[in-house]
């Protein structure tokens, strides 16, 4: 079977984005190109889209299929947390809307050499940027067992942290751990078979944590929300799809200080932390996707989508 690439909430994020002509859109992760070819045909004939994605195969697919859009695209090899940069490179000004999707693409899940899988047997890998140095195998091979089960209980939420990570320790004593399936077996068996999540594979959470480590997905996340909002033209709106708890309470927690509330601890008595209202939050409540859309694309089905519109700056 051929892949299929689904991109999720499509329609949501087209709709609050509005997509206006002759008007610059940042696809902050690009993936596969769903999203931008959305935002591209809505907008026809003058919207532009600036696409970056730290995942040079990814960058090479995405051109592919929005070539027909010639220079109303522009793609970038890079991350998402360099966009107030790139943005500058390119001489583009002001954005009327922009879009960060952070999940793993299912290309990346499904294809096994790149080590994210716990299905599928390949390298412990996980990078999403080839360039970078350290791989998952590097961190199951050399972190001590307190900073294991640090990292899986911090970036995993795993409660039982303790037993896997003493379960990897004496697993490399052994030997070099290499494989995911070879990872995912020693979790599996370091788990209490009662204890086995029913909806979930049970190296869901570790291997979740080893892909937020390598690739630091929550460092700087918050300050790349806020660049994107400064870029942003006054009405313009951000769309930010969350796919675990960690991601979503840094968006919910920087769009929270951005609309203008307090973020002194409650015993100050007088603010002095200086918020002010540069967003209004139009989803009071995270979307996430339909039945229709889970039973669709499965992988969906943890999604949460905030959105906010950026306001005039106060006098």
């Amino acid at each position: 079977m051929g892949f299929t690439h689904i991109p999720v909430l499509l329609d949501e994020v087209v709709g609050y984005l509005g997509c206006k002509s002759a008007a610059w859109y940042l696809d902050g992760t690009l993936g596969e190109g769903g999203h931008s070819e959305a935002v591209l045909e809505a907008g026809a004939p003058l919207s532009k889209v600036l696409g970056l994605d730290y995942d040079e195969a990814a960058i090479e697919r995405a051109s592919q299929r929005l070539a027909r859009f010639g220079e109303r695209v522009i793609l970038v090899h890079g991350s998402f947390k360099q966009a107030k940069e790139i943005l500058e490179q390119q001489g583009i000004r002001e954005l009327a809307g922009a879009v960060l999707d952070l999940g793993l693409s299912s290309r990346q899940l499904e294809d096994g050499q790149r080590g994210f899988s716990f299905q599928l047997d390949g390298p412990l890998d996980m990078r999403q940027d080839r360039r970078q140095g350290q791989t998952a195998a590097d961190l199951v091979n050399k972190l001590p067992q307190a900073e294991l089960r640090f990292l899986f209980s911090k970036y995993g939420e795993e409660r039982w942290s303790s037993r896997i990570a003493r379960a990897i320790v004496s697993a490399r004593e052994k030997g070099a751990i290499e494989t995911t399936l070879q990872l995912a077996d020693i979790v599996s068996r370091a788990i209490p078979r009662a204890y086995h999540p029913r909806r979930i594979n049970p190296a869901t959470k570790t291997f979740q944590a080893l892909r937020i480590a390598v690739n630091h997905e929550l460092e700087g996340l918050d300050a790349a929300i806020r660049d994107a909002v400064e870029a942003l033209a006054v009405g313009g709106r951000i769309c930010i799809i969350s796919y675990h708890s960690l991601e979503d309470r840094i968006v919910k927690r920087t769009f929270k200080q951005m609309s203008g509330v307090c973020n002194c601890p409650p015993e100050f008595p007088v603010c002095v932390c200086g918020c002010k209202a540069v967003l209004k939050q139009l989803t009071t409540k995270p979307i996430i996707p339909s039945e229709a859309e889970q039973k669709t694309n499965p992988r969906a089905r943890s999604a949460k989508l905030r959105v906010a519109q950026r306001l005039p700056l106060a006098a």
